[in-house]
């Protein structure tokens, strides 16, 4: 299994991160970040896979680092996960690349869609 970094922000989650299963099975990419605005809390990803876009829940996701998001689910169940819904949910977010490092330790080193 190779190193996957340090653990990270869901707020500078990246689109393309890849997504394993707790099984150490590919699923797809991060597409989207997706954020309970009116609580500030972590709402869940939405996924890119070969068979759609999937959206995994906050309780779902392990463990989210520099190069890979890692889920709590094994491959079996993550066929299962439901297709996203891209009207619904919290609000989506992306990584600010352009953001300084002052600004992401702000809290300022995301975008919304």
């Amino acid at each position: 299994m190779s190193d996957d970094g340090h653990a990270v922000s869901y707020k500078v989650l990246g689109r393309g991160t890849p997504v394993w299963t707790a099984d150490g099975t590919e699923i797809g990419t991060v597409r989207d970040v997706l954020e309970n605005e009116a609580e500030h809390l972590f709402d869940g990803i939405v996924v890119d896979t070969p068979q759609g876009r999937r959206f995994v829940d906050a309780p779902e996701v392990a463990r989210i680092a520099e190069r890979r998001v890692t889920l709590s689910l094994d491959a079996a169940a993550a066929t299962t996960l439901p297709a996203s819904d891209p009207k619904g949910g919290g609000g989506e977010f992306s990584a600010d690349v352009r953001a300084g490092r002052v600004r992401r330790l702000l809290g300022g080193g995301w975008r919304r869609r």
